[in-house]
């Protein structure tokens, strides 16, 4: 079983930039298909960013062009850019696989204001 820890969330201007990382045990985390979801005040839990084993990506609507999902299999850690930000991108932040199988772990408060 994997087990997550996310961190490098903040609070940050409009316009500005914050880098999140996971960290994840286990022995496995390279065998799977990986993302970032996030849950906004009074919102569901949405994913923003999908990276295959092999580092093929893909993002929500409402991160492309802003956001960059990464990983580093040797380091069993999972990566999230995010650019050019905006109030309503203020969330919780999570990783976990594709399809959730990991139980989720404490998140990363990203809070975009002025």
């Amino acid at each position: 079983q994997v087990q997550l820890a996310e961190s490098g969330g903040g609070l940050v201007q409009p316009g500005g930039s914050l880098r999140l990382s996971c960290a994840a045990s286990g022995s496995s985390f390279r065998v799977y298909y990986m993302g970032w979801y996030r849950q906004g005040p009074g919102k569901e839990r949405e994913r923003v960013a999908m990276i295959t084993p092999d580092g093929a990506t893909s993002n929500a609507d409402s991160a492309k062009g802003r956001f960059t999902i990464s990983r580093v299999n040797a380091k069993n850690t999972l990566y999230l850019q995010m650019n050019r930000l905006k109030a309503e991108d203020t969330a919780v932040y999570y990783c976990n696989s594709d399809g959730q199988l990991f139980e989720w772990g404490l998140g990363a408060q990203v809070t975009v204001s002025s």
